[in-house]
């Protein structure tokens, strides 16, 4: 056990709270739907990024490079100035999503380059010119083009030709759980000296004018002369904050300036924005001369000449340190840590993968743990300063107004910190798969996060996302779930049947959710609304349908297929442990085969499968009850594949409860289980089968997917075929025309808000489950079955071989190819060429689908952080050993795990 690995041991049961400290801040707290105050409908314009440093937030903090405590009640970040910007640079600019012409955007370059779990070391890097920051440029390029043309970006405006300008690098290294130690080092990468104001900034979030704390926290110079800022927290305790050097030290306080913002007179003497009117205006008076406050700030002025660098450091501890706070320990130990980090990430990383994959999995790791952010949103109190009573008739004006139950403070993985700094439901199980690689413990917490009643609605539904708690995100949790378990039962040798049995428990009233409400006919094909894929269909699934009737979605329907399935495999795994659970694993067959009748009912015309071209649509219903199938070949289809189950061989025996209701249900509906691959057909090492596709149909959707000229792109499964590229879907009703071409790149409509694209375009998550599909299904079929991959290539694959071929076209997006560009970078020579710049790793929102290229949200480390999951298992030498053996092979009672309290808190 290398040291990471121990801290997160002690760490287990809060022995040691190693995780206390973490980069906790949102990278943008303004323009949230928590921080709107309009009515609801102004969230973007209510609180903007102008008014953000003169406003004191009400839910949470942003900051740059920064860091807080588990209840961001203290915060630290860094703030900087070029002796040139209007403003302090204090958080990451960017576009709103009506100054986008691909929605919002944020325009800045910043790298998450290395974190522990234990955030026992952390590095980021923030890119910063020497000339002003162009933000109206920015906005006024942007606006200007059109759906067709790029996005402007920083770089198009010419602050970084010549190199001129600083990489800042902020450190953390901790010495204790509570001994932060921070390196901040500008090097100056142009030709000419540079000065820097360099601003690491502490505060306290404002929870005292709201009543949460009586008594307001105070931050004061320690002792006259000395730089050190002590903090005084009622709930905290003490802290100091030492810097070292001679900076001068800034008080103020964290209270909205009224007078700037709104013309009227401000509460408080000194407020928020103090140091920009200090530093940037030259206004002395506007700082607290008495150096006592809930804001404060050392700043330095750095002189940095060419190719040079300057290096400030701090400590944040509870301790009153009566020797050298920067001694030579203050270095022995950053190198220690980053050492420590180097041996947990060689342990992680197969001998087989090279360097630069292992960069790009360890910066992706990086990202899924610098995008953790406390979350704190009370939604009910939120309603009641909005001056809206939650129970009152008309209460649904009000955005989120139906859940009021939710009340929600803590640490959640985010999308994008910035341009997503909310969960969304979906995200968050993609997010465990990665996160369970470096964190087991906190990837389960996230799971069982929001299934709490916290979080889950009363009628059983899991809130979606901030905009709207109440849309429909794909069910994924229970895979997600049972994925967790499997590789953590692998790792110690006993699964966490506490956590199984919780998470099961909590999604058996969510299953029950989505056949009450999304089943509207009652006939086992379900709708759902868009399900995260936004502008994938022909109209907006989400709204009134433009012909009037409904749809039966392929994507919703199959969901709930793979959903019983997942729910249905994790049944028999407790079942070892408690009999009570074979029933439910019977259930859960049950109604598969319900669905499954549904979606293929032999040629009725009323289902969703269609027989002559070998693939799955979403249904129409029209008022007058004719279906008509809406023919766009696109992941809506191939989701199909994604519901199969392997089960081990001697199920038969160790649950007979379960196979004898299942031989009975099958008795009496014998037509249910003849479209589907007979379960009771031992496949390889005698392995049981539950899957929507038999072989047949199996090979027929495979032979379309694999069709370089449809669905396999060079960088992994399309969103939608590329054979719409030269034959659009058209739909023609009422005068009007409806369509879907493909459109490998941004979107070119504004259908769901048109700043993410489901029409062409490369998803990791959506590969990631195809992959996992495939790797599943060959540990049914192994090397006997084997399929044309590409399609006409004439080259045979097995299943093993298909997903490993996948994995290598998404995985190569990120890596260098033959003349050493990144496909990710596209066009952008800085980034391709640059040697300060290429071996930085953005991890996007999706990719073009023909080139690579990165687009949509720059950051969302979260879901592409897949990429990780995926170099680690396909750079496995024995890779396709080790896929076998995580097949069941035989099962046993599994151990208790963890303890029996361990979720006890979670309600």
């Amino acid at each position: 056990m290398n040291a990471e690995q121990q801290r997160l041991e002690d760490a287990r049961g809060a022995h040691t709270p190693w995780r206390k400290w973490g980069p906790y801040l949102s990278e943008r707290q303004w323009g949230t739907v928590r921080e709107d105050y309009s009515g609801g409908h102004d969230t973007w314009n209510y609180l903007s990024h102008d008014h953000a440093r003169s406003r004191a937030y009400r839910w949470g903090e942003d900051g740059l490079a920064g860091i807080s405590d588990d209840g961001q009640r203290l915060c630290f970040a860094l703030a900087l100035w070029n002796g040139a910007d209007p403003i302090l640079k204090e958080r990451l600019f960017g576009l709103t999503n009506g100054q986008g012409n691909h929605g919002e955007d944020v325009k800045e370059y910043y790298f998450y380059l290395d974190s522990t779990p234990t955030h026992s070391y952390m590095r980021y890097l923030y890119k910063y010119p020497h000339a002003a920051y162009p933000y109206q440029q920015l906005i006024d390029a942007n606006r200007a083009r059109s759906r067709l043309e790029p996005e402007y970006e920083l770089l198009d405006t010419g602050v970084f030709d010549g190199n001129r300008y600083f990489d800042v690098f902020v450190e953390y290294a901790k010495a204790t759980a509570e001994d932060i130690l921070v390196r901040i080092t500008a090097v100056n990468r142009g030709r000419e000296t540079a000065a820097l104001e360099l601003l690491p900034t502490l505060w306290f979030r404002n929870t005292w004018s709201y009543g949460d704390d009586p008594v307001p926290p105070q931050l004061r110079q320690a002792k006259n002369g000395e730089t050190v800022i002590a903090a005084s927290h009622p709930g905290l305790g003490a802290r100091f904050l030492y810097c070292d050097g001679e900076p001068e030290l800034l008080f103020t306080d964290n209270e909205t300036n009224y007078a700037r913002l709104f013309g009227a007179p401000n509460a408080a003497a000194f407020v928020k924005d103090a140091f920009h009117d200090y530093v940037v205006r030259g206004l002395r008076e506007a700082v607290n001369p008495k150096r006592v406050g809930t804001k404060a700030a050392a700043r330095y002025h750095v002189t940095v000449a060419a190719g040079q660098s300057a290096v400030v450091r701090l400590r944040l501890t509870p301790a009153v340190l009566t020797g050298a706070a920067f001694g030579e320990g203050f270095s022995t130990l950053f190198e220690a840590r980053r050492q420590e980090a180097d041996q947990f990430y060689s342990a992680l990383t197969p001998e087989g993968v090279s360097a630069d994959a292992a960069n790009v999995m360890r910066q992706a790791f990086a990202g899924m743990l610098w995008t953790k952010q406390f979350y704190c949103y009370d939604v009910a109190r939120w309603l009641e300063e909005n001056r809206v009573d939650p129970y009152a008739p008309g209460h649904a004006r009000l955005r989120n107004a139906a859940w009021s139950h939710l009340s929600n403070a803590d640490i959640v993985s985010m999308p994008d910190k910035w341009e997503y700094p909310w969960y969304a439901a979906w995200d968050l199980a993609f997010h465990a798969i990665p996160l369970n690689a470096v964190d087991p413990d906190f990837a389960k917490q996230q799971l069982v996060l929001v299934l709490n009643q916290r979080y889950l609605h009363p009628s059983g539904q899991i809130p979606a996302y901030e905009w709207n708690f109440s849309d429909v995100n794909p069910p994924v949790h229970a895979w997600a779930a049972w994925f967790v378990y499997q590789q953590d039962k692998a790792r110690r040798g006993e699964g966490d049947v506490r956590f199984l049995e919780y998470v099961f428990q909590r999604l058996l009233m969510n299953f029950t959710w989505w056949v009450n409400r999304k089943d509207a006919q009652g006939n086992n094909l379900f709708e759902g609304g868009f399900l995260g894929l936004d502008n994938i269909g022909v109209f907006d699934r989400s709204a009134e349908l433009p012909t009037g009737g409904h749809l039966e979605q392929a994507d919703g329907t199959a969901w709930m297929a793979f959903y019983c399935q997942m729910m249905g495999q994790i049944a028999v795994e407790l079942a070892s442990h408690d009999p009570v659970y074979q029933t439910l694993a019977a259930k859960f067959y049950e109604h598969f085969l319900w669905i499954a009748g549904a979606m293929d009912s032999g040629g009725r015309g009323d289902d969703l499968w269609d027989e002559q071209d070998g693939f799955f649509y979403d249904a129409l219903v029209l008022p007058d009850g004719q279906h008509v199938r809406l023919k766009v070949r696109s992941l809506v289809g191939l989701l199909a594949i994604c519901a199969s189950t392997v089960y081990p061989p001697d199920t038969r025996e160790r649950l007979p409860l379960v196979i004898e209701r299942m031989r009975e249900f099958t008795r009496r509906h014998p037509r249910l289980a003849e479209r589907i691959t007979n379960p009771g057909r031992p496949g390889e090492g005698g392995r049981l089968l539950l899957a929507l596709l038999t072989e047949d149909k199996l090979r027929r959707v495979l032979r379309i997917m694999l069709d370089e000229n449809e669905f396999l792109g060079p960088f992994g499964i399309r969103a939608v075929s590329r054979h719409h590229r030269d034959y659009p879907y058209v739909y023609r009703a009422n005068g009007q025309e409806f369509r879907v071409d493909y459109e490998p790149g941004e979107s070119t409509t504004g259908m769901f808000g048109g700043n993410s694209n489901w029409r062409g375009p490369v998803w990791f998550p959506m590969n990631a489950l195809l992959i996992r599909a495939l790797a599943n299904l060959y540990g049914y079929y192994g090397d006997a079955f084997k399929i044309e991959c590409p399609t006409g290539s004439g080259v045979q694959m097995t299943l093993f071989e298909v997903a490993q071929e996948i994995s290598r076209r998404l995985t190569r997006i990120f890596l260098r190819d033959e003349q050493g560009a990144r496909p990710v970078y596209g066009r952008s020579q800085k980034f391709q060429a640059d040697p300060h710049w290429r071996d930085l790793i953005l991890f996007y929102e999706y990719f073009h689908g023909d080139s690579g290229a990165g687009l949509g949200a720059s950051h969302q480390t979260g879901w592409t952080g897949l990429a990780a999951t995926l170099i680690q298992l396909f750079g496995r030498a024995d890779a396709r050993d080790f896929i076998m053996k995580q097949q069941p092979s035989e099962a046993h009672a599994p151990a208790s795990g963890a303890p029996a309290d361990q979720y006890a808190h979670v309600d």
